[in-house]
């Protein structure tokens, strides 16, 4: 522990948003930094604890303590040394991650402000690329050859450990560039593409092979086309989203949230679409389905492109106000009530809102009628039972996202050679959680071809 005190006498502080006066007009990223010295201040809170939970917390098992320690003692060198020994990219967990870490530090479990773990690791990261002392590898190679199917953050971490084993690494990316949801679902303004562009570059300096635009089907594998390769590591995360099967559904104006914010990222990467393919809401009255981060990011999309005006629902319960979540206590990650950055800066957001009907006019959506609801305790057990409340009611809608989530693969049996990982094998799930699954599968291909 670099000062036995801090964390007595130092509050928490965030480094906060940008104003919304100034980001609504772009698409930069809206979290700001602090200065070197309030970032070493803000790690010297860590108490270096007997029991780190932080360290129990993170799926990538990151050592958050022995971080802190270096970056409060002004050893960024060291400190990235220590993050980057179990986090292989923490320029995007540093900026998108929601800290698990944070939510178990004991002083949040004390008085609710633990130390700034994210934003500390964002720091030292861009110190380190800053600073140009992170090194590239070039490790000795065992002879063997492991494809990769898929580009996001689960492959990207597969490929990544494989290399640096000594394997021949390729990776297949059916998209024009690598990223997966970290390129096309996460909104330039939580995280700029070129941070993505730039790691890239260090993979393929290391050694990785990206083949894009490339999409390896399943039957593939089964037919045993792969036989080229040692093993094949499948990481193609949750392509299907969950669907609203509503009257009306096939109106224009009712798209999935990826098909916006995907698009939304290709426009500011240079990509064009025509008037008739381009899924706007530059003038429209906006309604979002579904009341999770996918549903908060096309909020804010939405607001840069020009809506009249954003309304989110979500079937659910609203979240109790935090920071105690009486119905999942610690050790469990607590759901409370969260306000985002698009959220600050305005939308309307309504709970127990069931979706009925899309309505139109000449094939052209006008608005969806909608009805509130309760949730009553079912007396057989499982999913309590929605009850309508009141009557329903139509919200004007020119454009509609769906944001419900996303669909868990049906995987077929494969040869002993063929891994999956990530969203791909356990459902839509945290960025960081998709990272420590290939991480975890480079394990276990690694100790499959030692054996044979």
């Amino acid at each position: 522990m670099g000062d036995s005190k801090a964390f007595l006498e130092i509050h928490r502080k965030e480094a906060g948003y940008r104003p919304i006066h100034d980001r609504i007009h772009d698409f930069s990223e809206v979290e700001q930094t602090l200065n070197a010295h309030d970032r070493r201040q803000q790690a010297s809170r860590c108490m270096d604890c007997g029991v780190p939970f932080c360290h129990w917390a993170c799926p990538l098992g990151n050592k958050a303590p022995e971080w802190n320690e270096a970056l409060y003692k002004g050893d960024w060198e060291l400190a990235y040394q220590l993050l980057s020994a179990t986090n292989p990219f923490p320029e995007f967990t540093g900026r998108i991650c929601p800290a698990l870490c944070e939510k178990a530090c004991v002083l949040n479990l004390f008085d609710h402000e633990p130390t700034t773990n994210r934003e500390n690791e964002c720091a030292i990261t861009e110190g380190a690329f800053r600073e140009g002392y992170i090194p590239i590898h070039h490790p000795e190679r065992n002879g063997k050859k492991v494809a990769v199917i898929g580009a996001g953050p689960a492959g990207l971490a597969a490929a990544h450990d494989l290399n640096l084993m000594g394997y021949k690494v390729t990776v297949f990316e059916k998209n024009e560039a690598a990223g997966g949801l970290l390129r096309y679902g996460i909104p330039n303004f939580k995280l700029n593409k070129a941070v993505i562009d730039r790691r890239i570059a260090i993979l393929e300096e290391e050694g990785i092979t990206f083949r894009y635009g490339e999409e390896v089907p399943y039957e593939a594998i089964l037919s045993h086309q792969t036989e080229q390769w040692d093993a094949v590591v499948i990481a193609t995360g949750t392509p299907v989203a969950r669907d609203l099967k509503a009257p009306g559904r096939e109106l224009k104006g009712v798209h999935f949230a990826l098909e916006m914010l995907s698009q939304q990222n290709r426009v500011l990467a240079g990509m064009e679409f025509s008037k008739e393919q381009r899924v706007t809401a530059k003038g429209k009255n906006v309604l979002v389905i579904g009341g999770g981060d996918t549903g908060s990011d096309c909020i804010g999309t939405a607001h840069r492109q020009g809506a009249k005006s954003v309304t989110q629902i979500e079937i659910m319960p609203k979240p109790p106000i935090g920071p105690e979540d009486p119905n999942n206590p610690w050790p469990n990650f607590p759901r409370t009530f969260k306000t985002t950055s698009s959220h600050e800066e305005g939308c309307i957001r309504r709970w127990n809102i069931n979706t009925l009907e899309f309505i139109g006019k000449d094939g052209q959506l006008t608005g969806v009628k909608v009805q509130e609801i309760d949730w009553k305790p079912n007396p057989e057990g499982g999913r309590p039972l929605m009850v309508p409340k009141g009557e329903p009611e139509i919200i004007k809608a020119e454009l509609v996202l769906l944001a419900m989530g996303f669909l868990k693969p049906e995987h077929p049996e494969y040869p002993e050679n063929v891994f999956v990982c990530g969203d791909s094998k356990n459902g839509a799930s945290l960025v960081v959680r998709a990272m420590a699954s290939g991480k975890q599968t480079a394990q276990a291909v690694d100790a499959f071809l030692k054996s044979q």
